[in-house]
């Protein structure tokens, strides 16, 4: 059962509350002073503050909330805190939510809006908690992950990515084919090598071909390798891709564009390790790891019998999904603060912008970005203008969230006039609903 503190010098509000919160499973402990309710802390563990603004008799300016509220932050940060105060401390109360407070509830109270209040913050505090738990996991695994394996220096923050990367420094350690999945500029290619990195063949060669970057009729010799007059213009023998990978890596990117007669021969290497040269009937025998790579639907390919399905099952021993870097927003931030370099920094508005953008190019697409931001820049901060991201991105980032009064006054009615609801329904902090409702002169009284 959750466990609020009440500090109030007034019996009967302490009792009143303890028997409103205990009908929601909500328990109480009461302190009647300052003194006394920092003392409870140090001793009770307790899930959130309740607090009056006034104490000692005949005092109306709340500054011993004030005083209170302040030392509570300062020794429990973390602690939300709700001020109980009269109509007369009104200014006081927005000014100290905006110091951190997480809301007040103004005399006499709403039950309603109250236990609704209570309830949101003890369970947004369980969510924080698990967050922390689960960020500070995060971290020790983070921090293994980089201690035990050579993930060559890539630059990641991002769960996701970090799920990519134990699975890709797992099946580094067996020796079967691996299959990596993802949109062009996702970061295929720096997982296949931190899979070579992290295997039996690290320290041999790690050969790449772009099986879409070349004519068909050139790929199999490029695989393969081709004896002097194979093909026009074949003047020399030369080896192929294999060949050069043997005892160590060879990684298909785009393994989808490999025509039908490569894929007849690339199965049968995979399956024996043997294969001849463009024009000779000489076998040769290679032992190399096959990673490859595709942005295809290599299912749908196979039902149209553009692929074939042996050697899909041949090549997708393990696969590996990369995500799209607009499904890894941790990265964005980390990859553009990495990329920007030369001590600059990115402003708020920079930083929403690019986490607003869709990124369709992907890494490759944000290095761009950035690099061309840091060329054309005046100063050492950057701005969202500064990014030329198209304009509707850096619109949005730049006028998120421009609220009205109707907007805000909807809001607080649809929840109940509950300040933490509502914010959360607008996508603001409390302490920026705060400050819109109170430079646009709405109260609360509009739940």
């Amino acid at each position: 059962m959750p466990t609020v503190l009440v500090i109030d010098d007034n019996a009967s509000i302490a009792t009143a509350l303890d028997v409103l919160l205990s009908l929601h499973e909500i328990g109480t402990v009461h302190a009647v002073s300052p003194e006394e309710g920092l003392a409870t802390l140090a001793r009770t563990p307790v899930d959130l503050v309740i607090q009056d603004m006034n104490f000692a008799a005949d005092t109306t300016g709340g500054e011993e909330g004030r005083a209170l509220f302040a030392q509570i932050r300062e020794r429990y940060p973390d602690l939300p805190v709700i001020l109980l105060t009269a109509w007369t401390h009104l200014d006081m109360a927005v000014e100290l939510v905006k110091a951190g407070a997480a809301d007040y509830v103004a005399k006499p109270w709403s039950d309603e809006r109250l236990v609704t209040t209570v309830r949101n913050l003890l369970e947004l505090g369980e969510a924080n908690r698990e967050l922390r738990t689960r960020t500070q996991r995060d971290a020790k695994r983070r921090g293994e992950l980089t201690r035990t394996n050579d993930l060559r220096g890539l630059v990641w923050r991002d769960a996701a990515t970090q799920r990519v990367l134990e699975l890709a420094c797992q099946v580094a350690r067996a020796d079967v084919p691996v299959l990596i999945t993802g949109p062009n500029g996702s970061g295929k290619e720096r997982i296949a090598a931190i899979i070579q990195a992290n295997s039996a063949v690290k320290d041999g060669p790690f050969v790449t071909l772009n099986c879409g970057a070349l004519p068909g009729e050139l790929v199999e010799a490029e695989l393969f390798g081709a004896e002097a007059g194979a093909y026009t213009g074949a003047t020399k023998a030369r080896a192929g891709k294999f060949e050069a990978a043997d005892g160590g890596t060879l990684f298909l990117d785009e393994i989808g564009n490999l025509p039908a007669a490569g894929q007849v021969k690339l199965l049968r290497v995979l399956e024996t390790g043997r294969f001849q040269r463009l024009g000779s009937n000489d076998e040769k025998q290679v032992r190399v790891r096959v990673i490859s790579a595709t942005n295809a639907d290599l299912q749908a390919m196979i039902r149209s019998g553009a692929f074939r399905q042996d050697l899909y099952y041949r090549l997708n021993v393990i696969e590996i999904a990369l995500p799209p870097l607009a499904r890894r927003p941790d990265d964005i931030l980390a990859l553009a603060e990495h990329f920007l370099g030369n001590g600059r920094r990115l402003d708020e508005g920079a930083r929403q912008a690019l986490l607003r953008h869709s990124w369709p190019g992907n890494v490759r697409e944000l290095k761009n970005v950035m690099q061309r931001a840091s060329l054309l820049a005046a100063g050492d901060t950057l701005t969202a203008g500064d990014l030329g991201l198209p304009a509707g991105a850096v619109a949005h980032a730049e006028a998120e969230p421009a609220l009205d009064r109707q907007a805000i006054e909807e809001a607080l009615a649809r929840n109940a006039g509950v300040v933490a609801q509502a914010a959360a329904e607008l996508g603001l902090s409390r302490q920026a609903l705060y400050r819109r409702m109170e430079r646009l002169g709405i109260s609360r009284s509009h739940g």
